[in-house]
């Protein structure tokens, strides 16, 4: 079994099965045995759930030491019922775990718009603190837990050196449908034992998640629930990271490759996807306009159904960077196609069509990899993100959903 987040020190966590659901888990806990740094990012849709509301306000001293989730009900537009259910989750798993219920963040994910199933989840919460583990079992358990149309659980895990004391950081995600995060259903939750100051680790958090899970797209739905959170409890013993210093670099380095690993497993799982998709822009002016081409044409659903049907239209991906809102001179634009960065056949060529490239993409275009490289030629910036093709089952699974 791959270590996961029972690997990072003074963690604890359980999955449990509590009904919403009527087979899978739907109640994951996570505990830190002692207070811990934390930060999260949460949706930017203006309809958000209970839990996010609540969870915005415990996050903002900085602390935190339980994760508590429930999937099969999103407890979205649920109204006061909803938000007394939030805060019973808060105040149940405080009583249970003998903490403040300030220092506990609430997630939900599932159907939006159903009466929040209080009582059950207050019962599963009681359950799961009697059972908190440090095995690896209790991990897979928590991250199926937070499952909902996912076809399996999303768990990654690294390890690095501050000052040569190993610290350990691991991560639980879940996502399938309604994935375009801006901070769908998409929740993501990371643990660590290093040392690091909250307000440092707030601005990691930031820019981990801008470039890994702000960059994928299934749909382009950004949900009511989104949701990135981490604790770091500092019981690796490291001297505490409280500068942008070498240490603070190295953190940020594997919080980035441990996010883009979440990221990129919710994107092979997207909701009947058939292939995954890397996008590339370079030759930006800046980073900021590198991403905007990046989740334009991630998110044209024309180019993402030339796709699954292995179609090399690619004056489609061109037609989207034109719209993204990046100004730049269409004559100085390359564009790459492949399955591999160090092999990828040129399309355009500043602004000209490669001949005989449309026979030579058919091998490319029928892989279940595909990258996509657009070179503006404007600047030195570049930006990367993800995205799943859009095929008849993902049609099927949506509108069937609640039926």
């Amino acid at each position: 079994m791959l270590k996961n987040i029972t690997h990072v020190r003074g963690f604890t966590c359980w999955g449990a099965h509590m009904g919403i659901k009527s087979k899978r888990r739907d109640l994951a806990l996570i505990y830190s045995e002692v207070p811990a740094s934390a930060a999260a990012v949460f949706t930017r849709n203006v309809v958000c759930a209970e839990p996010i509301k609540l969870s915005r306000e415990h996050i903002k001293n900085g602390k935190a030491q339980a994760f508590v989730i429930n999937s099969g009900n999103a407890n979205a537009c649920t109204g006061k019922q909803g938000w007394e259910g939030a805060v019973a989750m808060a105040e149940t798993t405080a009583k249970e775990l003998k903490i403040a219920k300030e220092e506990v963040i609430v997630a939900s994910t599932g159907l939006i718009g159903e009466p929040f199933p209080t009582e059950k989840v207050l019962k599963g919460i009681r359950e799961s603190a009697q059972k908190l583990s440090g095995r690896e079992i209790a991990g897979s358990l928590a991250a199926n837990a937070i499952l909902t149309t996912d076809t399996f659980a999303k768990e990654g895990f690294t390890s690095f050196s501050v000052d040569g004391i190993e610290i350990n950081m691991a991560g639980i995600a879940k996502g399938s449908g309604m994935i375009h995060p801006n901070m769908g259903t998409m929740l993501g939750f990371i643990v660590s034992d290093v040392a690091i100051a909250p307000k440092l680790l707030d601005e990691a958090l930031k820019r981990a998640v801008d470039k890994s899970f702000n960059m994928i797209t299934v749909d382009g739905d950004t949900s009511t629930n989104d949701m990135v959170a981490i604790m770091c409890n500092g019981k690796a013993g490291n001297k505490e990271i409280t500068e942008k210093d070498a240490n603070y670099d190295l953190f940020l380095a594997n919080l980035e490759k441990l996010c883009t690993h979440l990221a990129k497993l919710i994107i092979s799982d997207g909701e009947g996807s058939t292939k995954l998709v890397e996008y590339r822009t370079r030759g930006a002016k800046t980073e900021e306009e590198a991403r905007q081409v990046v989740r334009t044409v991630s998110n044209s659903n024309l180019v993402k159904t030339a796709i699954f049907g292995s179609d090399p239209n690619w004056g489609r991906i061109i037609a989207a960077a034109g719209r993204s809102g990046v100004v730049f001179d269409p004559e100085k634009l390359d564009l790459y196609l492949g399955t591999e960065l160090n092999n990828m056949y040129p399309v355009l060529e500043k602004a000209q069509p490669v001949d005989g490239v449309r026979k030579k993409l058919k091998k490319v275009m029928n892989s279940s990899t595909i990258i996509i490289l657009i070179d503006l030629n404007q600047g030195d910036e570049e930006a990367v993100g993800w995205g799943s093709d859009f095929s008849y089952e993902y049609v099927r699974i949506n509108a069937e959903y609640t039926t």
